[in-house]
């Protein structure tokens, strides 16, 4: 039997099913990336303000973050949040055929996992909770944060820092399914691990005093001499020393990765001048703290080296540094136990009809039932949990990353996942082109069940968390155990973050010149040579 509180949240969700559906096609169609979600916060900030929310612009000293609050009265304070971060060289059209969406580059953002569908999800979610609060007089205080760069675990270490968590009473972490067994259930004890993240910059400041050999020339930098090597040779250096010397950071028998970019601050000359600037963006996933500091020891060593010889300086600057998951058993349970209700997403008639379109046009025979089993079926935590320690060591307690871990160590935190449109593969060992998810989560058909769910789940959690004020204490109950006595207790993880925001680099972005509004990096027609 459903409460009538809860009803008014599935009720609420599927009179505004529409609603969220545009919803989701305006961020999804901004696309835009890591620290340049300008537009995308806006809009939510807009959408709040017209909700009745008290927001703060900006919250963190982030430009494209904010801190939203509403309050019916004294009462629990729930915590959500959303994203709205898309990846470079990810733009699609929400089409059954590859082709970026119109007017961009190939090269331009695009969502992949897909971020707008997440902060809608979550914010459906949030607003349905409102007005069954509003409808039944329930006490409390809603929080829902804009959390931009996820992709760089950007803002969420330093909210957590500054203390916007603080006041918490409890949490919800919403994402949509991006691996198997973790579908359409709830993160039990295996959480996510720690994510390193540093740009390292080098420059070439004085250029003339390489191998001076007491020429008459008046240019310092002649082109009769041999010139120093600069801030390009830096950075092939530290990128082939860290490549080489990868096994030396860490044991081998473990899984972690290490990333590297290298980004476009060198300025194009034809002259024969050395590199004054470069940079190389390194991040890390790694099990634990320790493990991240000592890749990050190695990796400041090979600075120093590839500096030296190159006749540079160096420096490192971080960009993130974000803390391992904490289980909250009682935060999963009463979450997946609202899942059930909700129920996992159906895929109608239309959206097969367009997954069938799209293995069509891949050249396969179009499957009667071309979408994942699992997504339509739910999975119990504790059997999720076991499929995931079969194929993890006994030693490690944290796999993959996302920065959502800031949220567990300032308030009993649930991680909640939901079946995004997954396409079955055609014969064994075959992997669909990246395209192939991109697009779905930008088409209406495919995407709407899983947001519908979502913000059914996180709606209806709210509820529970609010009005049972049982549920809430075993919660908190629980945190306090796992972190020693709460905030500041004797096994509780402090923030890392020690930086300020990393906004001032030369992130991907959308550009507007004397050619128009354009990637960064522009639209061109390749000609037949």
């Amino acid at each position: 039997m459903i409460s009538e509180n809860k009803q008014h949240v599935i009720d609420w969700v599927d009179e505004n099913t529409n609603k969220l559906s545009d919803w989701n096609q305006t961020i999804w169609h901004y696309g835009e990336t890591a620290w340049r979600e300008y537009k995308s916060s806006a809009w939510y900030i807009k959408q709040l303000r017209e909700q009745g929310f008290t927001v703060e612009e900006g919250s963190g000293g982030m430009p494209t973050a904010f801190c939203a609050t509403w309050k019916n009265g004294d009462g629990p304070v729930i915590g959500g949040y959303a994203e709205y971060d898309a990846v470079p060289g990810n733009c699609q059209a929400a089409d059954t055929v590859e082709r970026p969406r119109d007017g961009l580059s190939k090269y331009a953002g695009g969502h992949t996992d897909p971020h707008s569908a997440l902060g809608i999800g979550s914010f459906g979610g949030f607003l349905a909770a409102k007005a069954a609060m509003e409808n039944f007089n329930i006490k409390g205080t809603l929080k829902f944060f804009g959390e931009p760069a996820e992709k760089l675990r950007g803002s969420k270490p330093i909210h957590a820092a500054k203390g916007y968590y603080d006041d918490l009473d409890a949490a919800i972490s919403f994402h949509p399914f991006y691996m198997l067994p973790l579908c359409n259930t709830t993160r039990w004890d295996t959480h996510c691990a720690v994510a390193f993240s540093a740009i390292y910059t080098f420059t070439c400041d004085e250029p003339e005093t390489w191998l001076s050999s007491g020429s008459d020339s008046p240019i310092p930098a002649s082109h009769a001499e041999a010139r120093a090597p600069g801030a390009t040779d830096a950075v092939i250096n530290m990128y082939t020393l860290s490549k080489m010397y990868r096994e030396h950071m860490l044991s081998n028998g473990m899984g972690w990765s290490m990333n590297e970019t290298i980004l476009n601050t060198g300025q194009a000359t034809a002259d024969n001048i050395p590199g004054q600037m470069a940079q190389i963006y390194y991040f890390i996933r790694v099990p634990n703290t320790e493990m991240a500091e000592q890749v990050m020891e190695v990796l400041d060593r090979n600075a120093e080296s590839a500096a030296k010889v190159a006749h540079c300086n160096w420096k490192r600057n971080w960009i993130a540094k974000s803390r391992t998951g904490l289980a909250n058993h009682t935060m999963a349970e009463a979450t997946f136990n609202n899942l059930k209700i909700a129920g996992a997403p159906v895929f109608d008639e239309e959206a097969i009809k367009v997954a069938q379109k799209i293995q069509e046009n891949l050249g396969f025979e179009p499957m009667e039932k071309p979408f994942l089993d699992e997504v339509e079926q739910l999975i119990d935590p504790e059997e999720a949990e076991k499929k995931l320690r079969d194929i993890l060591p006994a030693w490690q307690q944290h796999f993959t990353s996302d920065d959502y871990t800031e949220y567990c160590w300032h308030a009993p935190t649930v991680r909640l996942y939901i079946g995004r449109p997954a396409l079955k593969s055609p014969k064994p060992g075959y992997a669909y082109p990246t395209w192939v998810m991109n697009a779905l989560g930008g088409i209406r058909e495919c995407i709407d069940p899983m947001i519908k769910s979502a913000s059914k789940t996180v709606g209806m959690t709210i509820i529970d968390l609010l009005t049972q004020p049982e549920l809430l204490r075993k919660a908190q109950e629980e945190f306090k155990e796992r972190t020693g006595g709460g905030i500041n207790g004797i096994k509780w993880q402090a923030p890392l973050c020690d930086y300020e925001p990393p906004i001032h680099y030369r992130w991907p972005e959308y550009v507007t010149t004397e050619r128009g509004h354009e990637w960064v990096i522009p639209t061109m027609e390749e000609k037949e040579s």
